[in-house]
């Protein structure tokens, strides 16, 4: 074997080295190992009627782990991009416990605050998309702190608030149409 031929695979197999290690190294050092599941879909899945304006428009149910010990409460946002007006907000829940590991279905958390979703309600308003497939992101955030917020809080009120309060963030997407 000739030497450029030597010298081109071992760099190869360095380069592919480097970046396996390198990815390995984010992987042991990712600051979010928070995670939100639902029984009712899993990420990318479809989410069921019955948690839709086709439906019985509850809530699904919600577990979380990997809470960073630190945390003071949580954050939950429901919103979904694909709106044609722009981003729709569906859910807003804030100071949920940090010792809350569910949210069973149709639930609000204990002394959590709902706030103004794009429906003009604080209240759960699932998907009802007008065309096509819609993505509903369900964004879970830990924060260092509980906030002093009225109901009225719209999405970006929020995500003001929580500005240099987020600790970890984890998120679970389902897709629906009708």
């Amino acid at each position: 074997m000739s030497r450029p031929l030597l010298f081109f695979g071992a760099l190869v197999f360095l380069c592919i080295a480097l970046l396996v290690a390198h990815s390995l190294f984010l992987k042991a050092n990712s600051k979010n190992t928070m995670r939100i599941e639902s029984e009712a879909f899993g990420h990318g899945g479809q989410i069921p009627a019955q948690f839709t304006c086709d439906g019985e428009n509850v809530s699904p149910s919600f577990s979380f782990s990997g809470v960073p010990k630190e945390a003071r409460s949580l954050v939950l946002i429901m919103d979904d991009p694909d709106a044609p007006s722009g981003l729709w907000v569906h859910w807003l829940v804030w100071n949920i416990s940090v010792v809350t590991k569910t949210i069973g279905e149709g639930g609000v958390p204990a002394k959590a605050t709902e706030g103004m979703t794009s429906f003009g309600a604080t209240s759960y308003g699932g998907p009802c998309p007008p065309d096509g497939e819609h993505r509903y992101f369900f964004k879970l955030y830990a924060l260092d702190t509980e906030l002093e917020l009225p109901k009225e809080t719209t999405k970006d009120r929020l995500e003001e608030a929580m500005t240099g309060h987020v600790l970890d963030k984890a998120e679970l997407i389902g897709l629906y149409s009708r």
